[in-house]
């Protein structure tokens, strides 16, 4: 790819012979240590992780064992209770409350796990309570979970949810079960608040040796207890949390690695089902300090290992270089040769492009004048019919110079409010001559589509290179869809741009860009054309043109299946041109004008004094600067200077112009050019620049512009 051709490592068949040996040193300096590195990490690894398991089997161990005696001191608790209160009724437990609660109170003093222990009627009213004497009777309990299991059938011993005291408001889950009756009926159930501190903080003094996170979970991903906790992240496990399919699906124990939803850390987690209870253990290890023990071991290795492995690879990489350098030369410069040749052919290209669009705009020049002086004497219809020939086909002449002079990249830039939807409808029939015949153009465009402002020229030429590249793109023949759409872009970082923008794409049904390329499609002189038949500064053409509007264009593609180009135009409010709105008429004004013409060209000089004449005005002809100098400095009363810019001699129409400035500020300069590589310039500094070909009527208009009679817009 001109310009983009990487010389180091490149090397002729001729030369591999020589330098595979080397290749292979190269390769195997770096591939042997690295294999045995990888190997070594890989066991130290598999190793690290099953010492891990081994700590999370432990872990396991402690916690089952904790949790399950935990829940059997709870049940006797309960049958303890069941015991005490047997055969008692309600009316009675309520009369000997003091005794019973005193009862109770030893019960729960002696067991640490346990808040409290009640006694529910069938109502879910308090009967008794370890912990307050009296009871509040009128606290209603019936809508918790443990009680209404227990309510609707005998549910055996019930680990209830995590829920808040409605005394006290007191974190605890609640284990429940049915007080016996004789026939089985449901006569109300024994409680026991179960404290998860009690278990939190065992599970805080064991994390030091074994885990350094534990928890206690019911079967459905409720959590009872966990450490390390704030107290404020979730009680339940997320659907997404792994670990929730594993508890729920009944399995007994297993392991898994999961992020936890609790801090966000990864860990290796291991989880193990309570016997004879819906409730599971689990117990995990940091997989980051897995990692860490073993980039500890590995650096140890690598701290020898790596300057060997490095002094070796550097002996290798060195001689290949050196034997690389002497057999790539000769492609070096048989590279740099061709790059340069294809430089100079390109600006071979430029130069040539400009000097012809110059001539063919002075040719053009005597064509359209000539055809506006002959329209104006009385002639035949058939007459009439070629002379409306003549000037369509000098139109497209002059249409084919504006492209030439955008590829020469030497024109000035003028920007103008552009209708995109009556812009890209005229916009077909070039596309159709630049494209080939099997390839359709489909065209789709919303009402109300929003105004920009450009330059046409650019616009136009963007749309070519986005179109040719698109023919290039199917050989075989295809669509070309064309699409503009209103967008407003709030948030900056989706494109960079932030605003109301008229976007508008060209998609093709082509080979599609590999994507690996498509980040450079953009780039200056990247191409994946062969030498010469690209040279890479059409999409960095298009890629300019939007960034110097003001907006971006983007890339959208995929092998085999077409691209899409889009540019993004930033809105504008002013009004569209008119450009079907009819040119004013001759200057009207009181006695006659007199413009100094500067020409060095006879026949466009010819043509250009007899339009002057025709509006009205008084002409002077200066065939070059000085001559024209010599007319202003002789005192003659002129009332503009209209002078072409490129001139024979030292002085060209722009310095021409910067002369007058200095030497009579008031007097009006209008410039014209068919090409030239200072008109931007001249523009920029205030003077008006008149583009040839141009008829009478845009002559007119120009200079009634420029002497403050008609306010016209400015000429294209």
């Amino acid at each position: 790819m001109p310009g983009r051709s990487s010389f180091v490592g490149r090397v002729t068949p001729k030369s591999r012979t020589v330098l595979w040996p080397l290749q292979l040193l190269l390769v195997a300096s770096l591939l042997g240590p690295a294999l045995f590195f990888a190997y070594t990490a890989w066991d130290d690894y598999r190793r690290l992780r099953e010492h891990a398991d081994e700590r999370i089997e432990r872990a396991l161990d402690v916690v089952q064992e904790h949790s399950l005696k935990a829940f059997q001191t709870i049940e006797r608790t309960m049958a303890e209770t069941n015991e005490v209160l047997r055969g008692l009724t309600p009316e009675q437990i309520l009369a000997e409350e003091a005794r019973l609660q005193s009862r109770l109170r030893r019960t729960q003093d002696a067991l640490p796990q346990i808040e409290a222990i009640w006694v529910f009627d069938k109502a879910g009213r308090p009967l008794v309570s370890s912990t307050i004497l009296p009871v509040p009777r009128d606290l209603d309990n019936s809508e918790r979970d443990y009680f209404k299991v227990q309510a609707e059938r005998d549910a055996g011993t019930y680990i209830g949810r995590t829920i808040t005291s409605k005394v006290g408001s007191i974190r605890f889950f609640v284990v429940s079960q049915r007080r016996p009756t004789q026939d089985g009926s449901f006569d109300g159930i024994v409680a026991v608040s179960v404290r998860p501190e009690h278990f939190r903080e065992f599970y805080g003094r064991i994390s030091r040796a074994l885990a350094d996170s534990i928890s206690l979970i019911r079967s459905d991903g409720e959590f009872l207890a966990r450490y390390p906790s704030r107290g404020t992240e979730p009680l339940q496990l997320t659907p997404g949390n792994s670990l929730l399919p594993a508890i729920q699906s009944s399995a007994q124990s297993g392991f898994i690695t999961t992020v936890s939803q609790i801090d966000g850390i990864e860990r290796r987690i291991g989880y193990r089902k309570i016997p004879d209870y819906p409730i599971y253990v689990t117990t995990g290890i940091e997989t980051a300090s897995v990692w860490r023990e073993l980039w500890l071991g590995m650096g140890q290795l690598l701290a020898f290992g790596l300057p060997a492995t490095l002094g070796l690879f550097t002996i290798s990489l060195l001689a290949l270089r050196r034997t690389r350098s002497f057999h790539a030369e000769v492609e070096r410069r048989e590279m740099a040769e061709a790059a340069l040749k294809q430089a100079q052919r390109l600006e071979a290209v430029g130069h040539l492009t400009g000097g012809v669009a110059h001539d063919f705009n002075n040719l053009l020049m005597v064509v359209k004048g000539s055809v506006d002086r002959l329209r104006r004497y009385p002639m035949e219809e058939r007459q009439k019919r070629s002379l409306d020939a003549i000037d369509t086909a000098a139109g497209r002449g002059a249409s084919l110079v504006r492209q030439l002079l955008s590829f020469s990249r030497q024109q000035t830039h003028e920007p103008e409010v552009v209708d995109l939807s009556r812009y890209l409808l005229d916009l077909q029939d070039m596309l159709r001559s630049s494209l080939r015949g099997d390839i359709a153009i489909d065209i789709r465009l919303p009402p109300g589509l929003w105004h920009t402002k450009v330059d046409l020229n650019e616009l136009e030429l963007a749309v070519l290179n986005i179109a040719v590249n698109a023919r290039d793109a199917m050989p075989d023949g295809g669509r070309l869809l064309i699409e503009a759409w209103n967008l407003s872009l709030r948030d900056p970082d989706v494109l960079g741009l932030q605003g109301d923008f008229v976007a508008f794409s060209l998609t093709d049904t082509g080979c599609g860009i590999p994507e690996d390329v498509l980040p450079h499609v953009f780039e200056p002189f990247y191409t994946t054309k062969a030498v010469g038949k690209g040279t890479g500064l059409g999409l960095s053409q298009v890629y300019g043109f939007a960034k110097q509007s003001g907006g971006t264009a983007t890339a959208l593609a995929e092998a085999g299946r077409g691209t899409t180009i889009t540019l993004y135009l930033p809105r504008t409010i002013e009004a569209a041109n008119d450009e079907s709105a009819p040119a004013p008429g001759p200057l009207v004004r009181s006695g006659h004008g007199h413009i100094l013409l500067v020409e060095d060209n006879s026949d466009i000089a010819e043509v250009t004094r007899a339009s002057l004449e025709e509006i009205g005005f008084q002409v002077t002809h200066a065939a070059e600067a000085h001559a024209a100098l010599m007319v202003l400095r002789s005192g003659t009363r002129i009332d503009l200077v209209f002078s072409d810019i490129v001139m024979p001699g030292d002085l060209n129409g722009v310095d021409l112009a910067q002369i007058i400035r200095s030497e009579q500020p008031s007097l009006p300069v209008l410039l014209a050019t068919g090409y030239s590589n200072v008109a931007q310039a001249a523009m920029d500094d205030g003077f008006t620049i008149l583009r040839k070909p141009y008829d009478s009527a845009e002559l007119s208009a120009c200079i009634n512009r420029i002497l403050g009679f008609v306010p016209l817009k400015a000429s294209a």
